[in-house]
C-alpha cells in the first residue's frame, strides 16, 4: 500500500452480506473472514446478514442498507458465479441509481488469475455505488475474499492510500 502516514486513518462503517442457500452463521467462513478483516483494519462492522440467492431479497436488503446513514459500504460474498442461482450481479443492477464501478471486477479477476489461474474467468465479481453507498460483490470462496479484501478493498477503503481512494470520494457521492 502507498500509505501516507501523515494522514489520519478514517474508519468507515461496513456491512457484510453473505449470499448463499447453504451458509448459516455456524459455517459462514467467508463472512467470518470479511468481518475479521474489516475490524482488524480499524473499520466498524455496521451490520451482517445471510440472504438466499434471490435477487428480490438481495435488492430489499441492500436498499435498506443503502438508505441507512450508519452504513458507508457493503461487501458481499457469494452469488457471483455462472449458475442459475448466482444472481448477485443482477440484484446490483436492479438497485435504483446504481452506477457500476467496472474497474473493480477487472482488477479482481487480474489479481485472482495469480491465485487460481484461468478459473477466474468464471467470476462475475463486481461493484456499484448507489445513493452514496459502495457495494462490492466478491465470490463466495475464502480465497476470493482474501484476494478482494487484502489486495483491493483494504487499500481503497483506507483514506491514507495514495494517490487516491474510495473514502475521500464519500462526501461527494451524492452529487448530481
Amino acid at each position: 500500500m502507498a500509505i501516507d502516514e501523515a494522514k489520519q486513518f478514517v474508519p468507515i462503517n461496513i456491512a457484510v452480506l453473505t449470499v448463499s442457500d447453504t451458509r448459516t452463521p455456524d459455517n459462514d467462513t467467508s463472512g467470518d473472514l470479511l468481518a475479521d478483516r474489516i475490524t482488524a483494519a480499524g473499520h466498524s462492522l455496521a451490520a451482517r446478514a445471510i440472504e438466499r440467492d434471490d435477487a428480490g431479497l438481495l435488492v430489499e436488503r441492500l436498499n435498506g442498507w443503502i438508505d441507512d446513514p450508519a452504513i458507508d459500504a457493503v461487501v458481499s460474498t457469494g452469488g457471483t458465479g455462472l449458475t442459475g442461482r448466482d444472481v448477485t450481479p443482477e440484484a446490483l443492477a436492479m438497485i435504483e441509481g446504481a452506477r457500476e464501478i467496472p474497474g473493480f471486477g477487472e482488477l479482481f479477476r487480474w489479481i485472482s488469475f495469480g491465485t487460481i489461474g484461468t478459473s477466474t474467468i468464471q467470476s462475475r465479481a463486481c461493484a456499484v455505488v448507489a445513493r452514496g453507498t459502495y457495494i462490492f460483490a466478491l465470490p463466495g470462496s475464502n480465497g476470493a475474499v482474501k484476494d478482494g479484501w487484502d489486495n483491493i478493498l483494504a487499500e481503497q477503503l483506507d483514506a491514507r492510500n495514495r494517490p487516491c481512494n474510495f473514502v475521500e470520494l464519500m462526501p461527494r457521492l451524492r452529487e448530481s
